[in-house]
Parts: structure tokens; C-alpha cells; sequence
């Protein structure tokens, strides 16, 4: 018997939308922030228990819901973000297709206390599974209460399929990091079972919120950036190199404060840091995009976390640009640290154990009341700390107000004015005192008078002293860095050489490799080579970069053809060319083993040493390892 067509009914329709926008607690918890962020919240907290399925309250300070539209809100497709279609050209809210607080009633129970400033009560509406259970006024402060219990309880095959209460905690805290990154202006605060977990002051300092997130190691370790090219501005802090991952989870980017996942923006960041990072290396970035909101499509899918570009190119090269600019002349030098694994973990087991025995905590202590350091742990029971203070009692100074700055002129801790009140007085974003500062650049003043060649070591790493430090250079990554700058100097200034073939290298392509060469045939012809079509499929190279003459010809421009697929028919930029190509003079460079005379090893140091990055080889791999005076004492037990 044939089926009949038939309407759904409503909650039925609710509950399969849901499915879209309400796939796990975290976006539960990213749609209700989200909502709290277009309020214009100051302040929002988050609170979970049994990873967000037992409960989710949100909380904020933001501007409320009039008593008249509490109902409304709750109603599938009603929003207050667009009125018509022409709105979704040019969104600027976060949210705007009035679906999640329905798709959140169809799968919970929810209850929402919300007042508006000028109320003189509030209003609190309880709906279980898509039905009202009751509408009441009460007392309660300005801003909205979203409180979520047992998620998923009338969708049991959705609850099955729901990783461990712990998989979905760590998503929910993954998620208010970055929104904890997105908007640094708020002040965020969540709770997971009763446990702090994040809690920014909101005072506009990206790096503090960074500091919070990512622990000392990774803040001291970021480049500002700041740039910006036709209508697209990007600001925000990237990592040096040696706070790479394995993975891409500390690859942060947002647009018009949305965090979004995006390929051409991956791919840009990925790019410019090629020449720093090894392979499967993955950079460390909290990028802040404005763009103009036409130029960019944010309704691809209801979780809001794909975008389209209208100029894709654009985008690419303000990214690869904005990049490459910050980590350009930085001191990359590795450090050799003075401890091991092993050793740290000691003196955070004997710091935690002193943490017991430490005064009453910052927080409660009087904003009018002066710090001693004194009252703070020494460094003298911190084995291998060189700050003023123990690091580990700095997260506390962040969590609650009131806050302190470092007097260090007065070895004292002093307390400082609310960060409201503090920007409303400077018209600036308060910014953190950080237990760091950026170090100098070691290889600025270096020069032939100044550095003394000691040895070689395994026929692969030549030893510099200077000063008071010793570097380790290796000779294949140093020739190799060197060669790769003077390409590129090459293309900069128009000076290719040319060297004919006497054999002509015959190339057979596939159908997207042809296409490939066809779209950069201009520029390979105005960096030296000449190639032309032999009939078929088949094309004959007659003549090669004299830079490269002696690198297999073949290997070399099917490397370069597989990458410019990669980049998916984007014409690329003249970096991205130069370097592609000038990565392979890996292959012409001096090898580990090979025997260097000690003035050839001068002269490739000194060529070293004129660069503006000699920090790393084209692929990332170090090129300069120091180790100081002061950690060899500290090795020899010379000093403690």
C-alpha cells in the first residue's frame, strides 16, 4: 500500500530542526552566548554540569528581552536581528536566523529570567520539550538567565550518541576560549561542575585572555600584528614558531568577532609560515577580521561556522601579508632550556605544595590595601623561576577583581582602579603587566670582529661564541637559508639568470597539471624558465633559473605544479612563488658531512648573518640553537 503524503506537526518539525542547530551541549552553550555577545553584555558566565547535559546556565548583564516579546523570542524563525531577506546581504550580529532558542526548547527544559533596564521586574518563562509550562513576573537584575536541564531527555537515540560528560566539557571549554579570544572586551566566566575554569577580566587585553588560556610559555612567546589592505583589517597576536603544535586547535581566527573555519584563511596562515615550521607543524594564531559584512556570506549553514568570501584572493593575501609582516625580523634564536621535563614538573609539584601554605589570596584582599611582595613566595623557593613573583600565583590576580600592577620600583604588588573605570578614564583598553618582556634580538649586532668561530661538531654544526652566548649553526640549513634569501633577492630585483638546457626535460601532464602550468606559465617564464607545448600532453623545458641549473629539472616543476593545484586555481602571490621554487635549493645546499674549511664557514656565517630571518631553513627546521653563559653555569652546578 502506497504511503500517503501528510503535514508533520510542529514539534515533530522542531525536534528534526534541532537536529541542525542543536547537535551537542556546546551548541547549546554557543548559540545562548552568542545571543548575550548582540546584547551588548558586558559580563557573561557560563555554568555546566555533567558536560552540559544535566545542565546549562548562561548568564549576562546585556540589554534583556521586553516582557511583551519573551514568548515571541522562544517562537521558531523569530529573531530580532533581520526583518527581511535584503538583511542577510550585510549581517552584523552574531545570530539571525531565529532558530536556536526554539531548537533548544524542543530538546530541554528550559527556563529564562530576563529584565530590561528600564522594567521594574523581570519576566520568567518555563518551556519543557516545546511547551509552556508558565509565564510569571519576578525580581531579579538586569540581563538574561538561560538555564538548560536534562538535554536531550525526550530525544534518547540523540542523547545516545553523545561522547563521555568529560569529551563534552572539554568542547564547551574549547569554545569559551575562543569566544573568550573574540571579544576580549567582555568578561568570561565558566564553571564546569562547580570548578572554575576560564574567567577573564575583560579589560581588552587579548594577551592576558591568551595568558589565561594558554599558560605563560605560549603568551611570551606572541607577535603582535597589524594590518591592513582594501577594506579588510586584521589585528590580533601570533605565536613564534617554537609554540607550534601538532594540530591545527590553536589556529584561532574570527571575522567581525565569529569564530569561523575557513580553508582559504588556513591555507594563508599555513603559507606564511612555511619557512618557519617543519612539516606537520601547525602555528599558534588569535586573528581579529574586520570585514565588510557584504563581502562575506556567514548563512552557509545553520551552525554558523562556514563562510563564503566574495573575493577570496583578497582575503588570501591580506591574511599571507598580515602574517608574514609580524613574524618578519623577530628573533627566532631556540633556546636551550636550563631544565628538563622531569625537573619542571618538580618545581610545579613544590610550588603547588607551597601554594598551601600561602597567605590569603589576592582576591580578598581590599582594593586600598598595598601588597608586599615580601608576602608573596620568594624566588628563592622556586627553583629555576627568574621572575619577581611566582608565575603560579599570577592566575589568581586575573580571576576576581581587584586587580594589581607590579611596582617594581617599589618592590610592591599595588592595586589598581576596575577596569571599567580605568578605560572610562584613558579612553584605551587597559592593558595586563605580563611577568615577561619581549626578548632582544641576538644576531642584530653580530658581525666578523665580534664572534669567534670555536670548532666543529660532527661535521654538521659549527660552534659561535659571541658574547655571552654560544650558538650552534647548522651548516646544511645555514647554506640552505642563504641560498633560498638570495632567490628571492633575485625575483625582488628582476635579475634572474638563465642557463639553456642541452637536453630539453619533456614533462607528460595530467589534465590538472596542464591547467596548473597554463595559469602560471607568465610567471615561470619571468623567473627564468622556458617551457613550451610539444604536442599533446606533453611539454618540453628548454631552460631553468641558473639558480637551479643543477636540481633535477623534472622533479622540481612536478613539485611545483602539485602545490599550485593545491592552491585550487588562486593565482598566487610572488612570495608564494619564490617560495615554492626556492625551497628545493634544500637540494643544492651544503649536506651534514660535508667537509667546510674554516674560512667557507665564515663566510656562509657572515652571509647567514645578513639576513633578516636566520632564524629557520625554508622548511622550519632551526637553524641557530644558544645556549647562555648562565645556563652552562647553572648545568655545572656553578651556580644555584
Amino acid at each position: 500500500m502506497q504511503a500517503r503524503i501528510h503535514r508533520l506537526d510542529e514539534a515533530t518539525i522542531n525536534q528534526i530542526a534541532a537536529g541542525e542547530v542543536v547537535e551537542r551541549p556546546a551548541a547549546v552553550v554557543k548559540e545562548l552566548v552568542e545571543n548575550a555577545i548582540d546584547a551588548r553584555a558586558g559580563v557573561i558566565t557560563v555554568e555546566i554540569k555533567d558536560g552540559g547535559t544535566s545542565l546549562i546556565r548562561v548568564t549576562d548583564n546585556g540589554s534583556g528581552i521586553a516582557a511583551d516579546q519573551v514568548e515571541e523570542a522562544f517562537v521558531r524563525h523569530a529573531t530580532s536581528k533581520i526583518t527581511d531577506a535584503s538583511d542577510l546581504n550585510g549581517i552584523e550580529s552574531l545570530g539571525f536566523r531565529g532558530e536556536a532558542l526554539s531548537s533548544i526548547t524542543a530538546v530541554g527544559m528550559v527556563e529564562v529570567v530576563t529584565k530590561t533596564r528600564d522594567a521594574l521586574t523581570g519576566i520568567r518563562l518555563c518551556i519543557d520539550g516545546g511547551v509552556k509550562k508558565s509565564l510569571e513576573e519576578i525580581g531579579c537584575p538586569e540581563g538574561t538567565t538561560v538555564i538548560v536541564r536534562n538535554l536531550f531527555y525526550n530525544t534518547p537515540a540523540r542523547k545516545k550518541f553523545l561522547k563521555s560528560d568529560t569529551a563534552e566539557g572539554n568542547t564547551i571549554a574549547e569554545l569559551m576560549e575562543r569566544l573568550a579570544q573574540s571579544h576580549p572586551e567582555i568578561a568570561f566566566k565558566f564553571v564546569n561542575n562547580n570548578q572554575v575554569k576560564l574567567h577573564t577580566t575583560g579589560n581588552g587585553d587579548l594577551q592576558s585572555v591568551i595568558y589565561q588560556i594558554y599558560g605563560r610559555e605560549t603568551a611570551k612567546n606572541l607577535v603582535e600584528t597589524s594590518y591592513e589592505e582594501d577594506g579588510i583589517l586584521i589585528r590580533g597576536l601570533i605565536g613564534k614558531p617554537v609554540v607550534s603544535r601538532g594540530n591545527r586547535s590553536n589556529e584561532n581566527y574570527f571575522i567581525n568577532g565569529r569564530y569561523v573555519r575557513s580553508p582559504i584563511i588556513m591555507k594563508a596562515i599555513e603559507e606564511a609560515y612555511k619557512p618557519y615550521l617543519m612539516s606537520h607543524r601547525y602555528p599558534m594564531t588569535s586573528l581579529q577580521m574586520t570585514i565588510d559584512p557584504t563581502r562575506v556570506d556567514v548563512n552557509v549553514h545553520p551552525t554558523k561556522m562556514e563562510v563564503r568570501f566574495k573575493d577570496g584572493d583578497r582575503i588570501w593575501n591580506a591574511v599571507f601579508r598580515a602574517v608574514t609582516g609580524a613574524l618578519a625580523g623577530r628573533n627566532m634564536t631556540v633556546e636551550v632550556e636550563s631544565s628538563s621535563k622531569e625537573e619542571r614538573k618538580k618545581e610545579r609539584k613544590e610550588a603547588e605544595e607551597a601554594a598551601k601554605h600561602a597567605p590569603e589570596p589576592f582576591e580578598k584582599r581590599r582594593l586600598s590595601e598595598e601588597v608586599p611582595l615580601k608576602a608573596v613566595r620568594p624566588v628563592s623557593q622556586l627553583p629555576g623561576r627568574n621572575l619577581a613573583f611566582d608565575i603560579d600565583t599570577l592566575p589568581q590576580v586575573l580571576k576576581e577583581p581587584p586587580l594589581y600592577h607590579v611596582d617594581r620600583g617599589a618592590n610592591q604588588l599595588k592595586p589598581v582602579a576596575e577596569p571599567a573605570a580605568r578605560a572610562e578614564e584613558s579612553g584605551k583598553p587597559v592593558q595586563l603587566e605580563l611577568p615577561f618582556e619581549e626578548p632582544g634580538n641576538l644576531m642584530a649586532e653580530q658581525d666578523a670582529s665580534r664572534y669567534r668561530i670555536i670548532g666543529q661538531a660532527f661535521e654538521t654544526y659549527w660552534l659561535i661564541e659571541y658574547g655571552k652566548e654560544l650558538f650552534y649553526i647548522d651548516q646544511h640549513a645555514a647554506h640552505e637559508k642563504v641560498l633560498y634569501e638570495q632567490a628571492m633577492a633575485h625575483y625582488r630585483e628582476k635579475e634572474f639568470a638563465q642557463q639553456m638546457l642541452l637536453s630539453p626535460v619533456i614533462l607528460t601532464l595530467s589534465a590538472r597539471e596542464e591547467a596548473a602550468l597554463q595559469s602560471q606559465m607568465e610567471l615561470l617564464t619571468e623567473i627564468g624558465f622556458e617551457i613550451e607545448h610539444f604536442g599533446g600532453k606533453e611539454y618540453q623545458v628548454r631552460a631553468v633559473p641558473a639558480d637551479l641549473y643543477n636540481l633535477n629539472k623534472e622533479e622540481l616543476l612536478m613539485e611545483y605544479l602539485d602545490s599550485a593545484e593545491e592552491a585550487g586555481g588562486r593565482t598566487p602571490t610572488p612570495e608564494m612563488i619564490l617560495s615554492r621554487l626556492a625551497t628545493m635549493s634544500c637540494k643544492a645546499a651544503v649536506k651534514g658531512g660535508d667537509t667546510l674549511t674554516e674560512a667557507e664557514a665564515r663566510r656562509l656565517i657572515e652571509q647567514l648573518m645578513k639576513l633578516e630571518d636566520p632564524y629557520h631553513c625554508p622548511h622550519g627546521r632551526p637553524v641557530i640553537i644558544s645556549v647562555s653563559k648562565h645556563e652552562l653555569e647553572k648545568r655545572f652546578k656553578r651556580i644555584v
